[in-house]
């Protein structure tokens, strides 16, 4: 087990204003001050299964869109979602502006700043909680994401899977422990800074880093098969046929579904690809010609999406099943799509 008391986190510390990144949600020369917890819970909602380079540029436009929390709470989701579009986990967008409108509506625009009180609000889980309470509150919250969970693995030997529930709980507690008394986000801060920039996944760079005096892993060779990788497991497969129906110079949309996947957004028509069974369309069509294949993979599942173009017939009018409009591709750019749909436009514009 590390030695975490002071020679630690005042290496830890010093490494860290010496080589954190200029991150747009961060204090810096160009940004002193306080932090503004609003941009805390925005980028660490962002960065949950994002790399940090994605995120940035997102960020930026988000905030530059919604400033404040009351801005955020105020605004259609559809433009929200439109600002998320690309970014993937959607979810994480409607949790986002549901806990802007609480804090506004309900706690009368104070942004809670312990980490129970975080929990309550909607996509608020321990780590996220933790993250802006310790980085925007300075509270002593213990946090663990896969960078600190990795560096804790290392720096303690830990060679079990950290996704182990009983590992997982001892990641935690031990976070807890090494927690200093000041600066406690900025330590936090900088566990993430070294995981994801010096402790890497794979070749770690341990002669650059400011702690590896203490680390177990590193002293006994092993701090490359630490974590234990892995298990890998089978992906599911799921097919789709999507149809780009055209009436002019426009094209049906439909909006999906408020829950589930792609929650609330916009997609050309897309029906499960049954085997030897007619696809039950909106609006009568004209023959369909196959124009490409999508692929689309998330963290559980695969999607595979055959693309078809069709004209639909003169007079025929869409259900009203579900919200459906008709659209230019210049006017799709005002609602948001989905990756793979994203991709379809790309298809027909190249056409």
């Amino acid at each position: 087990m590390i030695d975490a008391g002071a020679a630690f986190t005042r290496r830890l510390l010093r490494w860290y204003d010496r080589s954190r990144r200029d991150l747009p949600w961060r204090t810096s020369p160009q940004r002193p001050g306080p932090l503004d917890p609003y941009h805390v819970l925005v980028s660490e909602t962002m960065l949950q299964q994002t790399q940090v380079a994605t995120v940035i540029p997102y960020f930026n436009r988000f905030i530059a869109r919604f400033p404040t929390l009351a801005d955020l709470a105020s605004a259609p989701l559809q433009e929200v979602l439109r600002l998320w579009q690309g970014l993937g986990y959607y979810s994480r967008a409607h949790n986002l502006q549901a806990a802007a409108a609480i804090i506004v509506n309900k706690l009368g625009g104070q942004f809670p700043s312990q980490p129970a009180e975080l929990s309550k609000l909607h996509g608020i889980g321990r780590y996220t909680a933790g993250a802006v309470a310790s980085i925007a509150f300075n509270r002593r919250a213990a946090i663990l994401d896969g960078n600190v969970a990795r560096v804790l693995c290392r720096l303690d030997r830990i060679e079990e899977d950290p996704r182990i529930l009983r590992v997982r709980e001892g990641l935690w507690t031990r976070a807890g422990k090494i927690l200093p008394r000041e600066r406690v986000g900025d330590f936090n801060s900088a566990l993430m800074e070294l995981g994801a920039t010096v402790c890497t996944p794979k070749q770690p760079q341990c002669l650059l880093c400011p702690v590896r005096r203490h680390c177990q892993a590193f002293a006994n060779g092993r701090q490359d098969q630490i974590p234990a990788p892995r298990k890998s497991r089978p992906t599911r497969l799921l097919r789709r046929k999507t149809y780009c129906i055209s009436w002019k110079d426009r094209w049906l949309i439909e909006q999906r579904p408020a829950v589930g996947r792609w929650a609330g957004m916009w997609q050309f028509v897309t029906v499960d690809a049954v085997p030897d069974r007619a696809a039950v369309l909106p609006v009568k069509i004209g023959p369909a010609v196959q124009i490409g294949t999508i692929s689309h993979t998330l963290t559980h599942r695969r999607y595979e999406f055959a693309v078809f173009r069709a004209s639909a017939v003169n007079g025929s009018r869409p259900r009203n099943d579900r919200p459906r409009l008709w659209a230019t591709l210049d006017e799709l750019d005002q609602y948001p799509l989905p990756r793979p749909h994203l991709k379809v436009v790309e298809m027909l514009k190249s056409q």
